[in-house]
């Protein structure tokens, strides 16, 4: 009965489409189903948050992934905010009840070794759109900053003299990054072609065949370029060599708190998914290595 009534009104008032019902109605039944095996002298009226939770917890027993409970449990959530709004029960027992986190998928990275069988060995050529592609997989790798940040540079932020690049993060936050001889000399290797094949119309490092500040969409396209020849990452853009940027340091011995410096997090927190990757890796190599793992 009360089921009925919530169907109708989510048809008639809120004009939820077919599927959407459906799909209440579905996850409705379930939970009744549950609730009688429980105590076939149960009600939508007498039930309690344990039993909303205990269901929850044969969901994810059977299997179900916590976006799947998630939906379930808001089923049962705007069921009851309706009932309780209609005067057919006398609390809600689901507006305490929490539902399971999702897993944060951990941030994937290009391996060292691919890393530098591309920069030593695929990105080879003089031309200036390879130099102006290596630079800029370099600069990424190396000092792991965003897409955004790296479109922005102007030639005035890089200090050679200091080794060091002036990076405009977000909320216009400005961080220094230092960089190593290696990229120095790709840096001056670039700076010298564009300068001498490019008609230079705009104070940007990185500069577009005509001369303006080169866009987002190219050095996305570019960066997947080049990282479809090396991985078979599902993702192959700017932030993956930012997290392989992350990944690396860490794996080399950097300190968590250099790394949040160094990316322009606001907080440690953001930074420890990290930790996550470089001990999943940690792991692989126990698993591979240990004669009795």
């Amino acid at each position: 009965m009360m089921i009925g009534q919530f169907l109708n009104y989510l048809r008639y008032e809120r004009n939820r489409s077919p599927l959407t019902v459906q799909t209440y109605e579905k996850n409705l039944r379930e939970f009744e189903a549950y609730f009688l095996e429980l105590d076939d002298c149960l009600t939508f009226q007498s039930v309690d948050s344990d039993v909303i939770r205990g269901w929850m917890e044969r969901l994810m027993d059977d299997g179900k992934k916590p976006t799947t409970v998630n939906l379930a449990l808001s089923a049962i959530r705007t069921f009851y905010r309706y009932a309780l709004s209609r005067h057919l029960v006398e609390h809600d027992p689901a507006h305490c009840v929490t539902g399971p986190k999702k897993p944060k998928p951990l941030p994937q990275f290009v391996r060292e070794a691919e890393m530098d069988e591309l920069l030593d060995k695929k990105l080879q050529g003089d031309t200036l759109n390879n130099v102006r592609a290596r630079t800029i997989i370099f600069l990424f790798y190396e000092t792991g900053i965003r897409l955004s940040e790296l479109v922005g540079l102007n030639d005035e932020d890089v200090d050679f003299a200091a080794m060091q690049l002036k990076v405009t993060g977000k909320r216009d936050k400005q961080r220094i990054i230092p960089f190593g001889s290696e990229l120095s000399e790709e840096l001056h290797t670039y700076m010298a072609r564009r300068d001498a094949e490019i008609a230079k119309q705009s104070p940007a490092l990185f500069l577009s065949n005509k001369g303006l500040r080169i866009n987002r969409k190219h050095v996305q396209y570019l960066v997947k370029k080049q990282l479809t020849g090396i991985t078979t990452l599902k993702k192959r853009s700017p932030h993956v060599l930012r997290h392989s940027f992350a990944t690396a340091m860490l794996n080399n011995g950097a300190g968590l708190e250099s790394v949040k410096k160094l990316l322009g997090h606001e907080s440690l927190g953001t930074t420890e998914i990290y930790t996550h990757t470089t001990f999943e890796q940690l792991k692989r190599v126990y698993n591979e290595a240990h004669p009795r793992a």
